[in-house]
C-alpha cells in the first residue's frame, strides 16, 4: 500500500475546518488525525499512514504533525494553508470526519480517546499524568473500531 504524506492529509483537515470557521488546535489536530487514521482501519483494513500513534498524556499523537505545529501550543494553527489536491475518496472520508468529530471540542475528543482501548492499552498502567512513547497498535484500533461500526 502507499501511504499519504501527513502533511497532505493534516493541510486538508485544517483547510477544511477553517472554511466551516471551526478553530483547529494542535491537540484538536491530533484526534481528527487519529480518528481518520482509526476509522480508516476500521472500514477498509488500510491506515491512512505508516507511522505510528502514540500514547502521550492528552490522547493519541502522530509525532510528526505533532512537532510541525508545536509552537501553536494551545491556540488554534491559523497558517494560512491551502486545501491540498487529494483523492476525491479521500476527501470525501475526510469530511466525513470533520462532520463527525470536527464538531468536538479538543477536550471533549481527548476524553473520548481517554476511554478508548487502543489508547489505554497503549497505556498499560501508566498513571494518567505520566509521559509514554508507547506506540498504539494498529491491530488493536482497527479491531476495536470495526467492533464499533459493526455493533
Amino acid at each position: 500500500m502507499e501511504y499519504i504524506q501527513p502533511d497532505s492529509i493534516a493541510d486538508y483537515l485544517i483547510a477544511e475546518c477553517r472554511e466551516r470557521g471551526e478553530n483547529l488546535t494542535n491537540l484538536k489536530l491530533q484526534k481528527l488525525l487519529y480518528y481518520a487514521d482509526a476509522w480508516s482501519l476500521a472500514l477498509s483494513d488500510e491506515p491512512l499512514f505508516a507511522e505510528d500513534f502514540k500514547a502521550w498524556v492528552h490522547g493519541p499523537v502522530l509525532l510528526s504533525q505533532y512537532h510541525r505545529f508545536k509552537d501553536n501550543k494551545w491556540r488554534p494553527i491559523v497558517v494560512d494553508i491551502d486545501r491540498p489536491k487529494i483523492d476525491e475518496n479521500l476527501a470525501v472520508f475526510l469530511d466525513e470526519i470533520v462532520d463527525v468529530f470536527g464538531c468536538e471540542s479538543a477536550v471533549a475528543l481527548e476524553l473520548m480517546t481517554h476511554r478508548e482501548l487502543p489508547w489505554l492499552e497503549a497505556r498499560g498502567d501508566l498513571a494518567p499524568s505520566e509521559p509514554s512513547t508507547a506506540s498504539i497498535s494498529k491491530e488493536t484500533t482497527r479491531l476495536f473500531y470495526r467492533s464499533m461500526n459493526d455493533g
